[in-house]
């Protein structure tokens, strides 16, 4: 038999023609078979070393000076060397070259620029719109191209601009495309409105997927079964399941028919909505129609339910499942039983745990993890022990959340001597037990008065390599609340003599007492703390500005202030707001409002009185009480309260700008509106004229100093006090 016969190589010489899917090539000797490699002695080609008129056939980026230099600058998006256009025509390239020289502005020059060109085709219109990233550009590209004489868009170039518009966010220029086409005399087809819809469902526009699908309609444009499952899909996901429904009444008015991805978004979305009788009648049409839901289908039900909260329904799900004699799969029992065991069911998911025995399911640790816990919430805490042995029993080793969970319930039932035990086998385990394992055994030590058991437990923490100082901070903001901080105290009192003191720890009894109102015991922690070696940071000062302010002593207050600021850190907000009104009640207003200025300028989001408050100033400069009256009316009706700061700010603005008379205006109408009592009124006009009569005080003193007449002043004081 004579062998076959091999395929003669063909050779040609000079450049390749263009094509739209391969790049030019210059020069050369090709063949199918190898690339002959040219001599070192050939000249290489240079199209620049002499003039040529243009010529597009002879126009190669690639061959350009910038590309050839040894360290390129970064090009442009629309550069016809970048990665963006490397696929392109040539003619794309030389359009968007166009595009770059000209500042990718539409203007005289780049119109001739195009004009090189002997016509510009659809695909072509469509190649570049495809890659640009101006919109405004690519619309007087795409309608200069329409002018063309005996020129006609495709659906291509249509297609192309409506993607280049959702590109950029202009989807409603986009959706505006189909009357384009119609008003050129090209009639849109399902294709162009799928494409819109696809936009909008990918970005969640619920809403725009239903405008785009009435616009269909008047088109007289019937969507396909996959289009219309699209469309209903889209609406579900954002929430809008009655155009769902309506548009499915659409579905099978039209006379289409479900196929099994129909009916799973209609059942699926009932279920996300709760409206279960509506899915049962959905589910009893796809048994008759089409076929029986598989165990798939159902457990992304029982998902959908689960995940709002409906466990009813769920269950419901579930019997319907087991009367089509579906077997439920391991996923399918997951789902179920976390949920009911989140649900507070723990007894209903203990019962599908034993059907999953029975049926000799793989159980995985996940579910022994959640109906530990649920057992443990409901107090069951000898129905938990029992399937942490069953979990041990199966081969499976128990994570540190199930021990952790465990030695809750435990010490929740007094029992912290077994939780103990449990915490050394944690421990032997090589677990790492964290502070969540051993918080519970501290709290039940201190609550029993076992202190000795508490102090040895710390003493095991160090030697396991515990923060134990980090750790009590945590265990004393555990403790700390209305009924249990006498009982920190006395822990805190213990841990003293053992030095297991911190700053974190002052500031969190500190911050409790003064929650408690015992600012005398909170101010006596502070002082006790500034008795030891221990540095006290910005939130303890804080703390103890707002302790003093309490304790009506300011002066101590604004001291604690200058220390945050001596060390260069930021009051907390509630610092800030307490000292503000504590300078109000002494009359330091011009104090007061600096230090809302200081708020305001160094706290990220500051408090929304404070921000009113300079509002109030602000408008205080027209003297117009009933503007001032407006502010407060719409600061009210935002949920801020009527404090001390924002009163003198009404006095500190009128005293500057406006006159006593329109501050009483204000301050009238908050007493006839039963926003002030009559005691309060009486206060802020007393501090009204006491501020107005500072305020022309200094006023006189800065003349007198302006026309220097301070010496005069003094003399004339020497001879009154003389005579």
């Amino acid at each position: 038999m004579p062998p076959p016969k091999s395929h003669k190589p063909y050779f040609f010489h000079g450049h390749r023609k263009p094509s739209h899917n391969r790049s030019v090539v210059r020069g050369g000797l090709f063949s199918n078979r190898q690339t002959i490699v040219p001599s070192n002695s050939a000249k290489p080609y240079n199209p620049t070393s002499n003039f040529i008129p243009f010529d597009l056939e002879k126009w190669y980026p690639q061959n350009s000076s910038s590309s050839s230099s040894s360290n390129p600058l970064p090009l442009a998006r629309n550069h016809s060397l970048s990665n963006v256009s490397q696929r392109l025509s040539p003619i794309a390239r030389f359009i968007r070259d166009a595009f770059r020289k000209n500042g990718n502005q539409w203007c005289p020059s780049l119109v001739s620029e195009l004009h090189k060109l002997r016509r510009v085709t659809p695909d072509l219109v469509a190649e570049v719109l495809k890659v640009e990233s101006n919109p405004n550009l690519a619309s007087k590209f795409f309608h200069w191209a329409g002018k063309q004489k005996g020129y006609k868009h495709t659906f291509a170039s249509y297609n192309a601009f409506a993607y280049c518009l959702n590109r950029n966010s202009l989807f409603r220029a986009a959706d505006q495309l189909p009357e384009l086409m119609d008003s050129q005399g090209k009639q849109p087809t399902e294709k162009q409105f799928e494409i819109l819809i696809r936009m909008h469902a990918d970005a969640n526009r619920g809403l725009r997927v239903y405008y785009v699908y009435q616009k269909m309609k008047k088109f007289s444009i019937k969507p396909r079964v996959f289009l219309y499952n699209r469309i209903m899909d889209a609406l579900i996901k954002t929430g809008h399941l009655d155009l769902a429904l309506l548009v499915y009444d659409d579905f099978r008015t039209d006379g289409m028919v479900e196929d099994s991805v129909t009916y799973m978004i209609m059942i699926k979305g009932l279920c996300k909505f709760g409206r279960i009788e509506e899915m049962t009648e959905v589910l009893g049409r796809m048994r008759a129609n089409l076929c029986k839901p598989d165990v798939f289908a159902y457990t992304a039900m029982i998902r959908v339910l689960v995940g709002q909260g409906n466990l009813d329904g769920s269950l419901q799900v579930w019997e319907e499942m087991e009367q089509d004699g579906v077997d439920p799969d391991v996923m399918a029992y997951v789902t179920l039983v976390t949920g009911l065991c989140k649900g507070g069911r723990a007894e209903r998911a203990y019962q599908l745990f034993k059907q999953m025995k029975e049926k000799g399911i793989l159980i995985d640790r996940s579910i022994y993890s959640v109906l530990i816990e649920a057992f443990v919430e409901n107090g069951k805490v000898g129905s938990a022990l029992s399937l942490l042995q069953d979990l041990v029993e199966s081969g499976y080793r128990a994570d540190l959340g199930i021990y952790n969970s465990l030695i809750q319930g435990l010490c929740n039932l007094k029992q912290v001597d077994k939780a103990h035990k449990l915490f050394q086998v944690t421990v032997k385990e090589g677990l790492e037990p964290d502070f969540k394992t051993v918080n519970p055994m501290l709290v039940s030590y201190v609550e029993m008065k076992r202190m000795e058991d508490f102090f040895k437990l710390l003493e095991q923490m160090a030697k396991l390599g515990f923060p134990v100082i980090d750790d009590i901070s945590k265990f004393f903001s555990f403790m700390v609340d209305e009924k249990r901080i006498q009982v920190a105290l006395e822990v805190f009192n213990d841990l003293k003599s053992k030095g297991y003191i911190s700053v974190p720890i002052y500031n969190i009894l500190m911050e409790a007492l003064l929650n408690t109102r015992d600012i005398k015991q909170a101010l006596t922690l502070f002082n006790e703390m500034n008795n030891t070696n221990l540095e006290a940071d910005s939130n303890t000062y804080s703390i103890a500005t707002i302790c003093f302010v309490e304790d009506e002593n300011i002066r101590e207050a604004c001291a604690c202030h200058n220390k945050i600021i001596e060390m260069s850190c930021v009051p907390s907000v509630a610092a800030y707001c307490s000292l503000a009104g504590g300078l109000c009640e002494i009359g330091e207003i011009d104090e007061a409002m600096l230090l809302v200025r200081d708020c305001l300028g160094n706290v990220p989001n500051g408090p929304m009185e404070f921000k009113y408050t300079l509002a109030i100033l602000h408008v205080c400069k027209s003297g117009d009480a009933g503007k001032v009256i407006e502010v407060l009316n719409e600061m009210m009706q935002e949920g801020c309260r009527l404090d001390e700061v924002t009163c003198c700010a009404v006095i500190s603005g009128m005293c500057k700008h406006g006159t006593i008379e329109e501050a009483r205006k204000v301050f009238t109408d908050l007493r006839v509106r039963k926003l002030l009592t009559e005691s309060k009124t009486i206060v802020y006009d007393e501090m009204l004229i006491e501020h107005m009569k500072k305020k022309t005080a200094d006023l006189v003193v800065s003349g007198i100093k302006f026309f220097g007449l301070e010496s005069k002043l003094k003399a004339k004081g020497c001879n009154l006090l003389s005579s």
